[in-house]
């Protein structure tokens, strides 16, 4: 957990300390080096100048494992963590850096592992499609950003996605919850049949996505 928490830090701080022509990014020296006093800081700058690098990602719920992660550190004293969480950090922490720079990090070394890592990559494919049909409907004079739950309702209120469309969505996004809250048996609801219905669902929302363009 202490390792994956260390590996997450250096990844942000990478990520926003490359020169601006490689990512566009304009962050001063002094910005640099008062965000990179701590991680939540990290988080908070990621959010403003990265926040289309996290598809997939809860910032809340990487905080959390950080907080976790703390825990052990400080307060140790025999204290351990689940290895599934230690596994759901690991899963996060390769979605944020295949976001970041554009490959994955590590593959799966078992099948629960893969399990997950293919589950979470999928989830992160139906959100990247969701966003992208919403945006080209979505219009806000104050241009606050859509979050993907408000994302879902917006099109099933706009009769692009049905009721069951909706419900659907939002049934798997409580199951990706469960499981990356590491509530208990949560990655037993993690099978081939859901990961396929992510994926079915996510080629209709791109071709409602092409029918919008056209």
């Amino acid at each position: 957990m202490i390792s994956v928490d260390n590996a997450v830090e250096l990844m942000m701080k990478t990520y926003l300390g490359l020169p601006a022509r490689v990512t566009g990014l304009k962050i001063t020296r002094k910005e640099f080096q008062e965000f990179s006093e701590s991680f939540p800081k990290l988080l908070d700058a990621l959010e403003k100048h990265a926040s289309d690098k996290l598809d997939g990602i809860d910032l809340g719920e990487i905080e959390w494992y950080h907080r976790l992660r703390n825990e052990l550190y400080h307060q140790g004293n025999g204290l351990t963590v689940e290895r599934d969480k230690v596994e759901v950090y690991a899963e996060l922490a390769n979605v944020l850096f295949e976001n970041l720079f554009g490959f994955r990090l590590v593959e799966p070394e078992n099948s629960s592992a893969e399990m997950l890592g293919n589950f979470m990559a999928s989830w992160v494919e139906l959100e990247k499609s969701l966003m992208t049909l919403a945006s080209l409907v979505y219009e806000s004079g104050s241009k606050r950003p859509l979050l993907p739950l408000n994302a879902t309702r917006l099109l099933h209120n706009l009769r692009i996605i049905s009721r069951s469309e909706m419900e659907e969505i939002e049934h798997l996004r409580m199951i990706r919850n469960k499981v990356v809250h590491g509530e208990d048996d949560s990655k037993s609801l993690l099978t081939n049949d859901l990961i396929k219905k992510l994926r079915e669902l996510t080629v209709e929302l791109n071709k409602k996505a092409q029918n919008s363009r056209q």
